[in-house]
């Protein structure tokens, strides 16, 4: 199957034998808790697409103890208020990954800090950059701008190094990541969209919070049809948000739009501006992280400056008086991320970096035996006895065996 993303060397994750399937555990501090749950919902989503190719299951908070720290305000914010849990998370994890990956072939770690784990517990992993804006100074881009020592100490001892958007990519290689490959986040592609709704709606969709530009989104927007589908501490700004949207239903907002906005000051590749592109809805956003990848200035969208109130009101206002203008763009939108984030592309793209073909398919199903809590999971038989800490408090008394060259 033929890829789409950077070319890079030979894989340097070495592929099973034939009669050993690859068994691979996500590693990761968020990840959906029920079907409505926004957190890590593009982690969920590519588990989902992997299920058949590889063994896969999902090391997440529940699989080892978090301690509050992993959602609310996120784990950074959180442990900004309560540092003093940090190390106790720290140990947790390490644990919980030397068990896990004892018996697995790899680990495939979320972001930074998780790849930082597994250089404690001494596992082969490949590291996921996500660049998630709500990090602050502490994301991934920040942190390989401010403290690249402290990034080089991860990139440098991870088999591959995955990036969303090429700007992650080009800060992993000056970190010294040897093997990086720009694999962007999957979307799904609706096979058929609705009809803008009367009068035009101006759409948002994500965390009310200040990185997100929610002030200058309000600003920006006065006298227009807005509809905000998130929920976060900047919720008295928007009196009418609709707080956060189960995903089944926010195809419905993405086909009543005649424009998605995006105004944050830092993102990695926003899941909201590729669906509103597969959609075939155009999309205003800030001018960085991933975003400019995807969003063409005038011919997929709008890219503004962050903070730029006057910009962005009036990038909106022009495809608000052009129907035609916005039929051409979000066309063009669709192309883009059909050619670049179908979950085709990315699933291919992500087993080349575990180093095995696509066409190498497994029968096996994701197993969220590691503290997951989404729905249809098999094997939950052996979510109780793996997941540590049990109900009961005590570490489970089946401890599996390790397999050579894991250490």
């Amino acid at each position: 199957m033929s890829v789409a993303m950077e070319a890079t060397v030979a894989p340097a994750v070495p592929a099973p034998a034939d009669d050993q399937p690859l068994r691979v555990v996500h590693l990761t501090t968020s990840y959906p808790r029920h079907e409505g749950d926004f957190a890590g919902r593009f982690v969920a989503d590519l588990v989902r697409g992997l299920a058949g190719h590889v063994d896969v299951s999902v090391l997440a908070p529940g699989g080892y103890r978090d301690f509050g720290l992993a959602y609310g305000r996120g784990l950074v914010g959180n442990v900004r208020r309560r540092p003093w849990l940090a190390p106790l998370l720290v140990v947790s994890m390490i644990l919980a990954v030397r068990r896990a990956a004892g018996r697995r072939d790899l680990v495939h770690a979320h972001w930074l800090a998780a790849g930082a784990i597994c250089v404690f517990a001494r596992r082969r992993f490949v590291l996921t950059l996500h660049g998630s804006g709500t990090a602050g100074r502490f994301a991934d881009l920040e942190l390989a701008r401010r403290h690249p020592r402290l990034v080089r100490f991860v990139v440098r001892r991870a088999a591959v190094v995955i990036c969303v958007s090429e700007a992650l990519a080009e800060a992993a290689r000056r970190c010294g990541g040897r093997d990086v490959r720009t694999i962007p986040n999957g979307v799904e592609l609706p096979a058929s969209t609705g009809v803008e709704a009367e009068p035009a709606e101006v759409l948002f969709v994500g965390r009310l919070s200040p990185e997100k530009g929610i002030g200058e989104l309000v600003a920006a927007t006065e006298g227009m049809n807005l509809v905000v589908a998130g929920d976060g501490p900047l919720r008295h700004l928007v009196r009418d948000a609709l707080g956060f949207v189960p995903h089944e239903e926010l195809g419905d907002l993405y086909d009543r739009a005649a424009v998605v906005v995006c105004p944050s000051y830092r993102e990695g590749l926003p899941l909201c501006v590729l669906e509103a592109m597969a959609h075939e809805r155009p999309v205003v956003a800030s001018a960085v992280g991933g975003i400019p990848e995807l969003v063409e200035d005038g011919v997929t969208g709008y890219l503004v400056e962050p903070g730029d109130v006057g910009g962005l009101r009036a990038a909106i206002e022009r495809l608000l008086a052009d129907p035609a203008l916005r039929r051409r763009l979000g066309s063009a939108a669709r192309a883009r991320v059909a050619e670049r984030c179908s979950w085709e592309h990315v699933t291919a793209a992500t087993l080349e970096s575990y180093g095995i073909s696509a066409g190498r398919d497994q029968t096996t199903m994701p197993s969220l035996q590691y503290g997951a809590s989404r729905p249809a999971a098999p094997r939950v038989a052996r979510a109780r006895l793996a997941a540590w800490p049990a109900r009961n408090g005590r570490r489970p008394s089946a401890r599996p065996t390790r397999r050579r060259g894991l250490r």
